[in-house]
């Protein structure tokens, strides 16, 4: 019995040394610069939820109910710990009258990192993940013919989220969690010609941080039916930096800038006709009317404002779950995302449009090792006239993504 106990101990520690080995060297190889994803919001976290379209609040069984709904970890047994990379390849093409541009559409990836530790003497789950719930990341290129409202830009938010989960009952779990943000955010612009001789660039580049929580709820009052709910707090980050022009020597200087990030709430309802399906359904629904403009202070150069004046919107989520036996599993998914943009308002450097998104994937529940794989796509279409900030934005934009998020989780 020593000597199985011994065996075993070895095992754990020789799968835990192999896992965070992995994720040390894609942290090592994946730079800052390169942690960034398309898209202001950012809900794909997890290869089981994106297979399932991220209709995943009222099932939450995996390390990343921390960010779907972090009442769903009393699901689990004792330690998980789970590493996944996000990968996504963006492509949006811009046509006008005065000319076309199309964005780089190198892979971006983003690792995500969930640790869930469930007691067995109290009804208590604690958890720890790190993630992008925001991200941004596109060029351009200098020579697009919107260049002065922005060619390239970049957006890095990482949240650090702690959680505590009690199962109140059997059929019901509560919890909450505090969220530490930081942001990284750089801009870069083409000065107006006129009044600027053409190629001349202006640059902001700046960091901050912000605190927030987050709040859950699961309830699964019948084996058949689930409930979930979701809520993440609205945060605010104060970057702070320098703002940079090569016109006229090149100078720089201080600069700031205040950008809110939206609260956001998710319910879903799952369906379980039988033990090897189950069907959910999620409302997501986002608070983007905090988002007016973005000031930045580029004293002595003037004040530079974007204006965004975005409307609050929906994602529609829809998944399915199928278990295959032997601990195997697939997944179909498709959310319908709504534009928050007003075309008077658009700025090419978020090219936000209604978009149809659709998703497969598949995986395998182990004894002691679980791994998923999932891949999407985003297909959206969407013609701007009326810019009243930046008329050269205005024409046809044309967007298809592509994406694969895949995991490893280990329990022990």
């Amino acid at each position: 019995m020593k000597k199985q106990l011994n065996q075993t101990g070895t095992n754990w520690l020789n799968d835990l040394f192999v896992l965070a080995s992995v994720f040390i060297l894609v942290l090592a190889v994946v730079s800052p610069d390169k942690l960034n994803a398309v898209g202001f919001r950012l809900p794909n976290q997890d290869p089981e939820g994106i297979a399932r379209g991220n209709a995943f609040a009222a099932t939450a069984d995996d390390p990343a109910a921390i960010y779907y709904n972090p009442a769903g970890i009393t699901q689990l047994q004792g330690q998980q710990i789970s590493a996944g990379l996000y990968v996504i390849s963006a492509d949006t093409k811009f046509s006008s009258s005065g000319g076309t541009a199309k964005t780089d559409s190198s892979p971006q990836v983003v690792p995500q990192l969930y640790y869930v530790n469930s007691f067995t003497n109290v009804p208590i789950s604690i958890g720890l993940g790190i993630y992008a719930p925001y991200g941004l990341s596109l060029d351009w290129g200098n020579n697009a013919p919107f260049n002065s409202a922005g060619y390239e830009g970049s957006l890095i938010y990482a949240c650090f989220n702690p959680v505590i989960a009690w199962k109140v009952t059997k059929t019901f779990s509560i919890a909450a969690g505090a969220t530490l943000n930081y942001s990284q955010a750089s801009l870069n612009s083409a000065l107006p010609s006129p009044p600027f001789p053409t190629g001349y660039q202006s640059r902001f580049k700046g960091d901050g941080w912000a605190p927030g929580y987050n709040l859950g709820v699961l309830w699964q009052p019948a084996p058949m039916w689930s409930f979930g709910l979701n809520y993440h707090s609205e945060t605010e980050i104060k970057y702070s930096g320098h703002f940079s022009e090569n016109f006229g020597g090149g100078a720089s200087t201080a600069s700031s800038a205040t950008i809110p990030f939206p609260e956001y709430i998710v319910g879903g309802i799952s369906f379980r006709p039988t033990p090897n399906w189950n069907f959910e359904f999620d409302l997501d629904w986002t608070k983007w009317d905090d988002l007016k403009s973005a000031t930045f202070n580029t004293t002595p150069f003037g004040n530079q404002t974007l204006t965004f004046n975005y409307q609050n919107s929906f994602i529609y989520e829809f998944g399915a779950t199928r278990q295959l036996g032997n601990g195997y599993w697939a997944s179909v998914g498709y959310m319908y995302s709504e534009n928050s943009s007003p075309s008077q308002n658009f700025v090419p450097l978020i090219p936000d449009m209604n978009l149809n998104i659709g998703s497969i994937g598949f995986g395998h529940h182990g004894q002691r090792w679980d791994w998923a794989a999932a891949y999407h796509f985003a297909y959206g279409t969407r013609t701007v006239s009326g810019d009243t900030e930046f008329s050269s934005a205005n024409g046809n934009y044309h967007t298809f993504n592509n994406a694969v998020n895949l995991s490893a989780t280990l329990k022990f």
